[in-house]
């Protein structure tokens, strides 16, 4: 699609890309590529390159929005997250009960898929039939979660196609592009706008992070600063946290899961009235997505001697800190995107666009 004139072939690049792809070149582990990678990607051909972290902070506009509504509508709890296709379909498949306790959001790519494909193309004035989203992901999970038949607007699919990390650094080194020393490159607007929040999605913790970011300031009018914007207890490898933050009069029991094997403890404790919960992040990989299925694979005596996502996530933090904007609420193009288009989070627009469902499928047969 890439060389076909009628088509107006976008990337969006996921969080854990940036600071993985620089392995498939040789670079130390935890560089940040972000600006080779979008020079890279334009040479590639693609005529627009935005930022998957834009959508992850869109995705904290809705996701902290229904967190706020459930508490204080007494909605179903705990409120689990659904950036993962990897976990949501072993939902489906092995913990269908708790199907209404996921968060109705689509994951950040596909929001982009969307977006890209409504107000985008009305404000550039393109025919979305003659859009075609790719998305480069950390995840081989999202090549089945962008064919989903729920992921789609008016007949259209979010998302046409998904490449991973490696799928990404194949194609540059095929194309004969000096990776290493490109000069760097901005993502485009309005969608390469994007905060530290949105950045911190790649490691585990990092979407319970940016959300309690926004859900704090949202509850109690006061603003996080450099001393306390850091929710440090979400942070770290651990397959399993727990902990309790106040915000205002109210005390949000949190759990940060990545694993699998972790997300059934959690869920059993749960079924057995042992723990309960408010808000709770699942990561089908562990570690998050800096250690997805589509990124760069390190020999053994490397993986041996270095966490790779501990890592990797230490890069994403770093980041993090170094932006100015580190709140997704406070990220301007996410307010015009809403003033333009969504309306507010949680709107009847934002849930076409923005929202889906989940469906209980048949287990898979016991292995003998």
């Amino acid at each position: 699609k890439i060389e076909d004139p009628e088509y107006y072939v976008v990337a969006q690049t996921a969080p854990a890309v940036r600071i993985s792809l620089g392995e498939e070149f040789d670079m130390p582990i935890g560089t940040k590529v972000t600006g080779k990678m979008v020079s890279a990607m334009r040479r590639l051909g693609f005529d627009k390159v935005f930022d998957t972290d834009f959508s992850a902070d869109l995705t904290i506009m809705e996701e902290g929005n229904e967190l706020i509504e459930r508490i204080s509508g007494g909605g179903k709890l705990p409120l689990i997250t659904s950036c993962s296709p990897g976990w949501i379909k072993f939902c489906e498949h092995y913990y269908p009960d708790f199907l209404d306790n996921l968060s109705t959001c689509k994951s950040p790519h596909m929001m982009m898929g969307a977006t890209v494909k409504s107000y985008f193309a009305e404000k550039m004035e393109i025919d979305p039939s003659k859009i075609f989203v790719v998305s480069v992901m950390p995840c081989t999970a999202k090549k089945f979660e962008a064919a989903r038949p729920e992921m789609q607007v008016d007949g259209r699919r979010d998302v046409d196609a998904v490449i991973t990390t490696r799928e990404l650094a194949k194609m540059i080194k095929q194309a004969g592009v000096d990776f290493v020393n490109l000069e760097d490159s901005e993502f485009d607007n309005p969608l390469g706008e994007s905060s530290g929040a949105g950045l911190i999605f790649a490691a585990t913790g990092g979407v319970m992070e940016a959300s309690l970011r926004t859900v704090y300031e949202t509850l109690t009018g006061k603003e996080l600063t450099s001393e306390n914007i850091d929710f440090i207890d979400a942070r770290g490898v651990k397959g399993i946290k727990e902990f309790s933050v106040k915000i205002g009069d109210l005390t949000i029991n949190a759990a940060v899961v990545s694993g699998l094997a972790n997300a059934s403890t959690v869920l059993d404790s749960i079924r057995s009235g042992e723990k309960q919960y408010h808000f709770i992040e699942m990561m089908a990989c562990p570690g998050g997505c800096v250690t997805g299925g589509g990124q760069p694979i390190q020999p053994a005596p490397v993986r041996n001697i270095i966490d790779l996502a501990a890592e990797r996530a230490k890069a994403v933090y770093a980041a993090d800190k170094e932006l100015p904007i580190r709140k997704s609420h406070e990220n301007p193009s996410i307010k015009r995107v809403y003033s333009e288009f969504f309306i507010k989070p949680g709107s009847h627009k934002a849930h076409k666009y923005l929202h889906t469902h989940y469906e209980e499928r048949e287990n898979y047969p016991e292995m003998e």
